[in-house]
């Protein structure tokens, strides 16, 4: 059942040399295009990479993180409302999709796009990585996708017949991000409560050690995820927005 196999998933970094075949990965496309999406319009496009030359091209935005050459496949998921205004301006139609919220819609489909994909992947077996680097260097990805105007890739998915078992990462409880008809802010108590499992894991435990820190809380706020990177990558992220054609001035 999809439950058992969401309830047992991991990230696979490492793969077999098993070939993931065209007709397997046509199929899963089929399958995940029935996900929802605005409008009915479908507002993605899925570039398969497969060549050695081309996962070389879109390793160093990725961090060069290993499993983009070693992975069988590397799926890029873009928002796509290029496709859409083609069709529109072929049937005598004027489209309007130069704006943040068409981006945001259209995001939204591709990443719908790519969840549902994950899970009949590894319904079927297959190994995934989500690689949320995608956001941080669209550029390199755009230059070396050739992507028009109105693409912007949202999510890359590594993908292949597995060589690894990772262990399971850790999860907040469902209390935690439940709310019950109005959204509930939380209390230093509820904090505590949420986050101690997490906290009291051996190897979160050691992060903080290693890096000389106070908190876990520290790791992701000083090193990870700094505000300084984020304001950087969000100014390249809106400028990348404007040059793709969704800022229109």
């Amino acid at each position: 059942m999809l439950k058992d196999v969401m309830m047992s998933r991991a990230s696979v970094r490492k793969y077999s040399d098993k070939e993931v075949s065209d007709e397997m990965l046509n199929e899963l496309f089929e399958a995940s295009a029935r996900t929802q999406t605005m409008g009915n319009l479908q507002l993605y496009s899925v570039v398969v990479t497969r060549s050695e030359e081309m996962k070389e091209k879109l390793a160093p935005a990725h961090f060069n993180q290993p499993m983009v050459k070693g992975a069988p496949v590397v799926l890029t998921i873009c928002a796509d409302f290029n496709r859409t205004s083609v069709w529109c301006k072929n049937r005598k139609a004027e489209p309007g999709y130069d704006n943040m919220l068409s981006f945001v819609n259209a995001a939204s489909d591709a990443l719908l796009f790519a969840q549902t994909f994950s899970c009949l992947a590894e319904e079927a077996g297959l190994g995934i990585c989500y690689l949320g680097t995608t956001v941080y260097m669209p550029g390199m990805i755009i230059d070396a996708l050739q992507l028009p105007k109105l693409v912007m890739p949202v999510a890359t998915l590594t993908v292949g017949w597995p060589a690894e078992e990772p262990a399971l990462s850790d999860r907040l409880p469902v209390a935690s991000f439940v709310h019950s008809e109005t959204y509930r802010d939380y209390l230093p108590a509820d904090i505590d409560k949420y986050y101690k499992e997490k906290e009291a894991l051996p190897e979160n435990q050691k992060f903080v050690e290693i890096n000389q820190k106070e908190t876990l809380a520290q790791i992701f706020t000083d090193i990870r995820y700094t505000k300084r990177d984020n304001v950087a990558l969000s100014a390249s992220f809106m400028e990348t927005l404007r040059k793709q054609g969704f800022l229109s001035d």
